[in-house]
């Protein structure tokens, strides 16, 4: 080696050594510096910390205070008072503009009647002055009336004669429309039921005023669409309301042109408190485009990603639309619906694939979810080099062969834990005692070795992330039940064939499907950051990664079960700032 060459690499490995010494012994400039904290990274050690450092959008350090105090030199300094701090939630799958516009529109959830959720559409219809104002509404559920029948046209006929009515049903697979409504759509006893959709008809065959599925199109292809204006506002007031609920990104689950529009206009001018990754909603214009462009990776600094398209396979368990391999215990002869084709659905599995897309598939029923898989499972033996990370919404019920093929496809259950909790009073009368025992199956999935990403489908349920950890922790609803046998007795429909023995669910309801803490934890971090491809980016608390984190009211990893619902939050960081705050601010400038 020439002298001079050899002279010149020595000076500069000292070079390099110096600066690395300097850089340990010269503290490093940060914006914030958090202490006194109770810190789950959740990291792969699952470590935790009591200080964490912030610089621009990152997190430049997390560990204990003295060490970090000693490495960086903040410009300011948040005491958070011992509280407990954990990575920013993830609901990995909801409906944002959904969530704005049952909140601007009439909430039916909670309504104990039919005539209860009528009386509430009187109140609103008695506050519109034009009668081709269409009264829109959300959240009635027959499950929880007495009668636990459909509702009809008549009830919402004598209060709103003149306006129509279209009132979509709590898990967004059913409408419930006036006889105006009927009217406009001009949909009568001659009107057949479209592919993967039913009309309730009374016994003369008119039509009664419920759709199911695909049949809601009908009416809904009248409804005037959302201007740019009630978008923008019904974005904000759901993206506001995750940010206060701890939620700092959202999977959102079937979105078109105009919603990624409005979320690009947000960011551009700061609106926006959360992180969104969108699945386009199935095949169409938007499709089309993005077929053509390829997926957004980031717009913003990683707050909006467009590389998912969603699918639906079947319809919803509570409205009887889901699909399965025999029929429902409690509707003998109906095996629910399948909404789209064999064909088409693998055609878009496949562009998807070709194209760098995510697929997201509703799948229900255990015959829409072997449905699903089969698909998968031919799409990914012509594309076995693939990262596909293909993905079922919901997989809600499963055929126990089904199970374990999650696993060895690399197929992501996404799961929505109040989903359980809500449904398990008539689950079993859907399902029967023995089929019953392959939904909501989050324990055996798990020992499979898949992870399960978890959400709540907002506005079918409510955003607060707390209910779901606590579902799957406890297999209990937010009143507790089931408490004990008699609960079940009392409250829960079981299936005709009377074999299932109450007092198994003393513990919650099949009890042994439970999460433990930290999975349950992680269902809305590092589990739903990998169902997005964003676990370099986000999901625990790590240098390097986004500074997406929450600090709460109470430490979720230790205070008991029936409390979780109960924690609140207190701050939530995006990116280094603040969006939610209900503390006050106990930062103070650093010298």
């Amino acid at each position: 080696m020439h002298p001079q060459l050899k002279f010149f690499l020595i000076f500069l490995g000292l070079a390099v050594i110096s600066l690395l010494i300097y850089m340990q012994l010269v503290p490093q400039q940060v914006d914030t510096l958090y202490v006194n904290a109770k810190i789950y990274t959740l990291d792969e050690d699952n470590s935790t910390a009591n200080a964490l450092a912030v610089s621009g959008s990152r997190i430049a350090g997390v560990g204990q205070r003295e060490d970090l105090e000693k490495k960086y030199r903040p410009n300011a300094v948040v005491d958070l008072g011992g509280k407990t701090v954990i990575p920013g939630l993830i609901d990995a799958h909801a409906h944002v503009v959904s969530l704005g516009v049952a909140r601007l529109t009439v909430d039916l959830v909670g309504s104990q009647s039919e005539r209860d959720a009528a009386e509430r559409v009187e109140a609103r219809v008695r506050q519109v002055e034009n009668t081709d104002v269409w009264v829109r509404g959300r959240g009635w559920d027959q499950n929880d009336w007495a009668s636990r029948h459909f509702p009809t046209r008549a009830s919402l006929d004598r209060v709103a004669p003149d306006n129509p009515v279209v009132l979509t049903r709590v898990d967004g697979h059913a409408i419930w429309v006036n006889s105006r409504a009927l009217e406009i759509a001009g949909v009568t006893s001659e009107t057949a039921d479209p592919p993967g959709g039913k009309i309730h008809r009374d016994a003369a065959g008119n039509p009664t005023g419920v759709f199911i599925d695909e049949a809601m199109q009908l009416i809904r292809q009248h409804l005037p669409p959302l201007s740019e204006e009630e978008l923008i506002e019904a974005a904000s007031i759901a993206a506001q309301e995750c940010a206060s609920l701890g939620l700092t990104s959202v999977h959102d689950m079937g979105v078109d042109s105009e919603e990624i529009a409005v979320y690009q206009k947000m960011i551009d001018s700061q609106q926006l408190p959360i992180r969104v990754y969108a699945a386009i909603g199935g095949v169409g214009e938007t499709w089309n485009e993005y077929l053509q462009k390829g997926p957004l990776h980031s717009y913003g600094d990683h707050q909006l990603s467009v590389r998912a398209i969603k699918m639906y396979m079947d319809g919803a368990l509570g409205s009887r639309g889901a699909a399965l391999i025999e029929p429902y215990s409690d509707d003998p002869g109906n095996r629910g619906l399948t909404l789209t084709t064999e064909e088409v659905f693998r055609k878009t599995v496949d562009e998807a694939i070709a194209h760098g897309f995510q697929v997201c598939t509703h799948a229900i029923g255990d015959r829409g979810n072997n449905l699903v898989l089969n698909t998968y499972e031919a799409a990914l033996n012509e594309n076995p080099q693939s990262d596909a990370r293909l993905r079922v919404e919901h997989a809600q019920v499963l055929h126990p062969n089904d199970i374990p093929r999650f696993k060895e496809l690399n197929v992501i259950p996404s799961m929505q834990q109040t989903h359980c909790t809500s449904d398990m009073y008539w689950a079993e009368a859907r399902l029967g005692p023995q089929r019953v025992r392959g939904a909501y199956a989050w324990r055996s999935l798990l020992e499979s070795g898949v992870v399960i990403p978890g959400g709540s489908d907002f506005p079918v349920e409510h955003p607060n992330p707390m209910l779901g950890i606590y579902a799957a922790v406890t297999r209990r609803d937010a009143e507790g039940r089931p408490h004990d046998a008699d609960d079940i007795r009392k409250y829960f429909q079981l299936s005709r064939e009377g074999i299932t023995d109450p007092a198994q669910f003393a513990d919650g309801w099949y009890a042994s499907q439970k999460m433990t803490r930290e999975e349950a934890l992680r269902s809305f971090t590092s589990w739903a950051a990998y169902a997005s491809f964003e676990e370099d980016l986000k999901g625990s608390l790590e240098a390097g990664k986004l500074a997406d984190f929450i600090v709460l009211s109470d430490d979720i990893m230790n205070v008991p079960a029936r409390q979780i619902p109960h924690i609140a939050v207190v701050l939530t960081i995006l990116g280094g700032k603040t969006v939610y705050e209900k503390m006050p601010s106990q930062a103070h400038s650093q010298e």
